[in-house]
């Protein structure tokens, strides 16, 4: 690093307000953004509308588009002083359900300053980093540098449901031209270049009808419901045993996440219902193949068929999300490690996601390279009490703003 790029990343992290920080991850905190479609105005879109003015009023050239009916994402564009490389920050609009308010310390949409944490839904996944990616870019624009390329702010919707926001964003082809991305997600400030792999799997068991006292009467889809998830665990345990524990991610997981029976309707004690479904949220590995995962899911429907003829059910994938792996070499891993240590002083720490995000589609669906990393305990979100250290949110808008100014400065 020259000089004089010495001196523009002195002046930029200059421009960081520690105060702006924590006011801004407070009032994103205090609009809620879960997704409630039942709710009018439950889900994104007042928390998306705040971000669009924030921006705009900031002065950068600010776009929107409907990922679903009500349901916007927010881009915004700073252009520099002369054409270079574009860098794109992806952080998410949207929070999982707060739960029940009472199991929560603090109130979830309050944005709680206690000690040296704000609380809230949101804090760390990810409003937190959001305002961290918002204030590094402004950083950059206020301390007046030369800046090759451009930086884009991206703020879709749905990152926590089926990621329709980032999907519509890449297949509108908002995409195009983006050389590399930061996913802003709580990782400790590791940088994490791998991504575990996700399918969601739903199976419907289809039985009959009959009174609980009578049960031959009719087919009861709840036991063939669970003899299949005693034979997801026995599958687990082979995958395991036949992947092993990859040294960035750990090992593959097929995880029941639900059980319901009926599928749909009130449950009542002395009825055999007519269908029971159960989800799976399966997480994989580079080595392991989702369609053969699939086909072995469909296998073991097969196998408990032979032995119980009485057994219908049917397997949809809901969603298919491959893993992801940028290698320690690309420009975008080389410009994150260099700003950790200049911000730092430190070495980087190298990881892996545990689950799929945003960046998932950036990378799979537009062939970015991809790092991810921010501010938040790795296993806070989607808890009561989440929370994010405001020391290490600061320290994660200086490495986003350095990363940006290093990126763009390899031409």
């Amino acid at each position: 690093m020259t000089t004089d790029d010495r001196d523009s990343v002195e002046r930029v992290l200059a421009c960081i307000d520690r105060t702006e920080l924590v006011r801004l991850t407070q009032e994103l905190i205090q609009i809620p953004s879960v997704y409630r479609p039942q709710e009018p105005g439950g889900n994104e879109q007042a928390v998306a509308g705040y971000v669009a003015d924030y921006l705009s009023h900031h002065g950068l050239t600010v776009q929107r588009d409907e990922a679903a009916p009500g349901r916007l994402n927010v881009w915004a564009v700073f252009e520099g002083t002369r054409p270079g490389k574009t860098l794109l920050f992806e952080a998410h609009t949207d929070v999982v359900t707060e739960g029940e308010p009472a199991s929560w310390s603090q109130p979830p949409f309050a944005g709680s300053v206690v000690g040296s944490r704000i609380y809230g839904r949101g804090a760390c996944d990810t409003k937190g980093n959001l305002a961290a990616a918002v204030l590094a870019v402004l950083a950059i624009k206020r301390a007046g540098i030369e800046f090759p390329g451009r930086l884009i702010l991206c703020h879709p919707v749905d990152e926590e449901g089926l990621m329709l926001g980032i999907k519509r964003f890449i297949r509108a082809g908002h995409a195009q031209g983006v050389d590399a991305a930061i996913i802003c997600e709580p990782e400790e400030n590791q940088l994490c270049i791998a991504q575990k792999g996700a399918l969601r799997v739903a199976v419907r068991f289809t039985g009959r009808m009959a009174h609980g006292a009578m049960p031959l009467s009719g087919v009861n889809p709840i036991t063939r419901a669970a003899r299949f998830v005693v034979a997801v665990a026995a599958l687990e345990r082979h995958e395991i045993e036949r992947h092993g524990r990859d040294p960035l991610l750990g090992y593959p997981s097929l995880t029941p996440t639900i059980l319901r029976a009926p599928a749909s309707g009130e449950p009542q004690l002395n009825v055999i219902p007519a269908a029971a479904d159960v989800a799976l949220d399966i997480r994989t590995v580079p080595s392991q193949s989702h369609a053969a995962l699939v086909a072995r899911l469909q296998e073991c429907l097969d196998w408990l068929r032979a032995d119980d003829p009485l057994l219908h059910a049917e397997l949809t994938v809901l969603d298919d999300r491959p893993c992801t792996e940028t290698p320690r070499d690309s420009a975008i891993v080389r410009a994150a490690a260099d700003a950790y240590r200049a911000v730092t002083r430190q070495e980087p720490r190298f990881n892996g996601v545990p689950g799929a995000t945003d960046g998932t589609f950036l990378h799979a669906w537009a062939g970015i390279p991809i790092v991810t990393t921010g501010a938040g305990c790795r296993t806070v979100p989607h808890h009561a009490d989440e929370w994010v250290d405001i020391d290490e949110l600061e320290t994660t808008c200086r490495l986003y703003a350095a990363t940006a100014l290093r990126f763009s400065a390899e031409g």
